[in-house]
Formats: C-alpha cells, sequence, structure tokens
C-alpha cells in the first residue's frame, strides 16, 4: 500500500501560514533543495488542498528548467476542491465527492508514495481518518511572532501520537522531524 507523506514548514514559535513571506534562509549547497528533491522523486503522486495547489499552480505551472519544477509538473496532482469546476494544471484532477474514500483508493493503486504539501484541512481530515502515514516538519530557525493571519500548527492539528523515524540537521539551521503518524484509537 502506497503511504501518504505531508510536509510542512514551520517556524520555532509553531506559525506554518505564508512561508512564501518568512526570512530567506541560505542554501549555499543546495542542501534543502536536495532533501525536497528526493523526497518528491520518492513519490508518484501529489494530494493537494485547493488553496495550496492555486498557489503552487500559480509558481509552476509553464515553467521548466530544472529538476525540481519539471518533476512538479509532470507527477500527477489531486487537488481536493468542492468549488474547483476545472483543474488547469497539467496532470491534475479534482477530487470533490467522498474525499476519505477516493484517498484510500488512490492508497491502494500500485505506485509509490503520495505526498502532500502543507497543515490545513486536508491534512487534518487525512489524519481523522487514519490516511496520513508521515509528517515532516520542517523546523525553521526563527520566531515570527503573532500577526495577522497567522496560523498555528497546534491550531490546526488534531490529537495523534506521532512516532519519531528520522531528523537531519541542515547547515543553515533548519531541522527536518519525521514522524510516523500512529492511528488513533
Amino acid at each position: 500500500m502506497r503511504r501518504i507523506i505531508n510536509s510542512t514548514y514551520v517556524t520555532l514559535d509553531g506559525i506554518i501560514s505564508n512561508p512564501q513571506d518568512w526570512p530567506a534562509l541560505d542554501d549555499p549547497d543546495g542542501e534543502g533543495t536536495g532533501v525536497q528533491q528526493e523526497l518528491i522523486d520518492q513519490c508518484d503522486a501529489i494530494l493537494l488542498g485547493k488553496e495550496t495547489y492555486l498557489s503552487f499552480a500559480g509558481v509552476w505551472r509553464g515553467q521548466s528548467g530544472d529538476p525540481f519544477t519539471d518533476r512538479i509538473n509532470a507527477i500527477p496532482k489531486h487537488v481536493v476542491s468542492t468549488t474547483l469546476t476545472q483543474a488547469s494544471w497539467e496532470n491534475s484532477t479534482i477530487i470533490g465527492d467522498d474525499v476519505p474514500g477516493a484517498v484510500a483508493a488512490l492508497k491502494e493503486e500500485p505506485g509509490q508514495d503520495i505526498l502532500t504539501y502543507g497543515f490545513g484541512r486536508l491534512a487534518r481530515m487525512l489524519m481523522d481518518h487514519g490516511l496520513l502515514d508521515e509528517i515532516r516538519l520542517w523546523i525553521h530557525p526563527f520566531f515570527l511572532g503573532p500577526g495577522p493571519g497567522s496560523v498555528f500548527l497546534h491550531d490546526q492539528a488534531p490529537a495523534a501520537r506521532l512516532l519519531l523515524r528520522d531528523s537531519r540537521a541542515m547547515a543553515n539551521g533548519t531541522v527536518i522531524h519525521s514522524y510516523g503518524v500512529e492511528p488513533r484509537a
């Protein structure tokens, strides 16, 4: 069975919203880029909520020329939305009905793991239905402090037991903790 892996950026003070607006971190040797590439290469599908889908499509649709961009454009993308009527980013389909059932069916299909980004309604639903297998928290070495529109990881997460599987410290101070998600009883 395929696994679903969530990859989420979080600050030391727990903020997960608007990572595109956070202070830039140096990645002189491409370590972070390499880790992102390894992750997307071990997956053959992406599962996205509507807001993340629209944001990502705005960045990568029509772009090419580096391995990550080429991979994210080529890989099948499943967007969960009850309001979108069409998915304009190449290789995208919409899941609008019976999301838990549709995602469970995706997990049963042959193939590699399925990647999802960000921790919003989709990630919570996956956890609530025992469909999320791993969470990779990219902990960035700064505090942003609460501000307008700040969303905190702890405000979004349902109760769950997480089991540390791996931890990786990068030269720029970012630490990636990979946790297995123990199904809720």
